[in-house]
């Protein structure tokens, strides 16, 4: 059980509280993350700027997914994995996407697969990826831009994914629908 407040706008420190104000306005509720989040005012503040220059890298819709998804299965987040799955929903990415993600199964196409390759490679080896790597990635039509922008999206989920073990989150009424766990755990 977790022992982490679940903050809102009367609870919230002062510096998270126009934060708290922002995630209301922009999911209509405080989403469960944001409300622990709330306690250290800055790591909330990093998260949203993390997440908004992540939403405005040059991965499209499918790409952002295969790379949130890929980091919240690898690091078993019962939070993130439910939650990404209701927000590929919103960015219009096909469930088939999504299912693989969720599943662990094969891609529909060979450079989603590579995106997903090369995000768990990047977490596996915590960025000591090898040549050969590299090369396969911008074999598959990817580019050094979309390297770092893998790092962006990771450092964004491993603040998330870290606070919602840590706290034990629980996973948003929105989102339950979606709930999930690890294929090895099933």
């Amino acid at each position: 059980m977790s022992t982490f407040t679940l903050h809102d706008q009367n609870s919230a420190p002062e510096a998270s509280k126009p934060l708290l104000e922002k995630s209301q306005k922009a999911f209509g509720v405080i989403p469960g993350l944001h409300a622990v989040m709330a306690e250290a005012p800055g790591l909330l503040k990093g998260y949203q700027v993390l997440h908004s220059l992540f939403l405005d890298s040059s991965l499209n819709a499918d790409e952002k997914t295969v790379v949130w998804q890929t980091i919240n299965v690898e690091h078993v987040c019962h939070y993130c994995v439910p939650a990404h799955t209701g927000i590929a929903k919103s960015m219009k990415v096909s469930d088939e996407v999504s299912n693989a993600l969720r599943d662990e199964t094969p891609l529909p196409t060979s450079k989603l697969e590579a995106l997903r390759d090369f995000t768990l490679a990047m977490v596996r080896q915590r960025g000591e990826l090898e040549s050969t790597q590299m090369q396969d990635f911008y074999a598959a039509g990817y580019t050094q831009q979309n390297v770092l922008e893998i790092i962006l999206g990771l450092s964004q989920k491993v603040m998330s994914n870290y606070t919602n073990h840590i706290a034990q989150t629980p996973v948003d009424e929105a989102f339950k629908r979606f709930s999930w766990t690890k294929k090895s755990s099933r």
